[in-house]
């Protein structure tokens, strides 16, 4: 018996190796086996389908181009007897592709677009285009005049989210992956104030979780945190909450907290003190000349902390239940309105969040509404809350945020510093994660004393009315 297999055993061996060989690379080095074989297969089908693929969704249009007349190709018997003409004809032509690329979980492919042809036509055209290509979502990318990119996703990036680090530096966190893979991004100096939307299991707590695990870590000064907490005592951003749900949702997370108020009264109280620290940071960008704290003009050693003011439940703070609480109601109304307007400049943001947010809460629901540029919105209950948090920014985004399913928490539509809209999924962190980072970290959490003590160092506080003017449309640096 030879000792090696004959020629025949190998040659019928070789496609089920390389077969079985496929199926290991591709389940243990997904990665490389798209770019490596996954990605050239796929850009050859669009390449290869596109004229068929664009007729069929009607993004191909009628021009006049040289052709031989069908009488004038030689090879049937009859044509020899004709002579060969050339002329115009009506022809479908489809808008020219450029050089696909790949990205880590598709393709990003350039488009050049037809005379009379805009962006919208092609976003119509968005899902007929994914069935086509057998791929999960094809997005409108960017655009510029003539051109635009469509970014191909091959599967559904937010079955499973995994995110290692949430804080990407001072004021910004990383608490959720987008439907194109890429990180989203909530960056408080770019976006200062967020509305975030969901109903009860929708992952909205998730998302706050998330979001609080990433400001947890974060010094005031941006420099990385590199010994232990205790080493950094008071130098942390500060975070201050308003749980209108007896603190059941931020009280786990009191320690890492500088202020937490419970009940409508201190609610009021604690605005009114906002309030008049905002004032006292106007009275130290007037002695700089500084149109905000992060000017130039500012050093660090006098800049003031930052301060994020977590609202959980924001009805409660317009709902009345006689009209003795109108008062109240008005006097919260105008406190955070005022923030929303002039905050951003002096190192104060918002998050609003709440299950049910809509324009039969008070007129104040909307005028705040207005001032929260970032836009967070899970699977609701209504449509009047997915209408007040999307419908004036997109309409295609609230048609997709009525569309999320119930069987996956954490999805959600946000709209951020680029103004467009996605799909989204938040990293799954739970109550208990929250709480221990909340309680690791809780010697970098300033005391309120020393914020409130910005008050009485600025002396005479200027009125808000007199500057509202002047700083209302501060820019921050990036």
């Amino acid at each position: 018996m030879p000792d090696f297999a004959p020629v025949e055993y190998v040659i019928a061996a070789t496609p089920f190796a390389a077969a079985a060989g496929g199926v290991a690379w591709q389940r243990y080095a997904p990665h490389s086996f798209w770019y490596g074989v996954g990605y050239p297969l796929k850009a050859a089908q669009v390449y290869g389908t596109w004229h068929h693929v664009a007729s069929g969704c009607g993004l191909t249009r009628r021009r006049r181009a040289l052709r031989w007349s069908a009488e004038a190709f030689p090879g049937m018997a009859p044509v020899f007897r004709h002579r060969r003409r050339l002329g115009r004809v009506q022809i479908d032509k489809a808008p020219r592709l450029g050089v696909i690329r790949p990205t880590a979980r598709g393709l990003r492919v350039p488009m050049r677009l037809h005379d009379g042809q805009t962006p919208d036509d092609v976003r119509a055209a968005l899902d007929r285009l994914a069935h086509a290509w057998r791929v999960h979502a094809v997005r409108l990318h960017s655009w510029k005049p003539g051109r635009v990119t469509l970014l191909v996703t091959g599967a559904d990036p937010l079955v499973d989210v995994d995110l290692a680090d949430l804080s990407a530096g001072l004021l910004t966190v990383v608490p959720a992956v987008l439907e194109t893979g890429e990180p989203f991004v909530m960056d408080f100096r770019a976006v200062p104030h967020w509305l975030i939307t969901g109903a009860t299991n929708s992952g909205k707590s998730t998302l706050i979780n998330a979001l609080i695990m990433g400001l947890t870590t974060q010094l005031a000064s941006g420099e990385a945190l590199t010994g232990e907490p205790a080493e950094y005592e008071g130098q942390g951003v500060a975070l201050v909450g308003f749980d209108l749900k007896g603190g059941v949702e931020f009280t786990p997370y009191e320690a890492r907290m500088s202020a937490l108020a419970t009940e409508r009264a201190d609610c009021l109280a604690l605005l009114d003190q906002l309030i008049d620290i905002v004032r006292a940071r106007m009275a130290l960008c007037r002695r700089h000349r500084a149109r905000n704290i992060w000017h130039p003009r500012i050093s660090a050693d006098v800049r003031p902390t930052p301060i994020v003011v977590l609202i959980d439940e924001i009805a409660e703070l317009f709902l009345m239940a006689d009209k003795s609480q109108k008062e109240e109601v008005t006097r919260a109304a105008t406190a955070l309105l005022r923030l929303a307007q002039i905050s951003r400049a002096f190192g104060v943001y918002l998050v609003v969040c709440g299950q049910r947010v809509g324009s039969d809460l008070g007129s104040g629901v909307t005028a705040l509404r207005s001032q929260l540029s970032g836009r967070i919105c899970h699977r609701v209950n209504d449509e009047a809350t997915a209408e007040m948090t999307l419908g004036d920014m997109d309409r295609a985004a609230l048609a997709a945020a009525r569309q999320i399913p119930a069987n996956m928490p954490g999805v959600a539509v946000v709209i951020g510093s680029d103004g467009l809209w996605h799909r989204a999924r938040s990293a799954y962190r739970t109550e208990e994660q929250a709480e221990d980072a909340a309680a690791f970290y809780a010697p970098l959490a300033p005391e309120w004393k020393t914020l409130l003590a910005e008050i009485d160092t600025a002396g005479e506080l200027p009125e808000l009315d007199a500057f509202e003017s002047e700083f209302s449309d501060a820019t921050t640096p990036i």
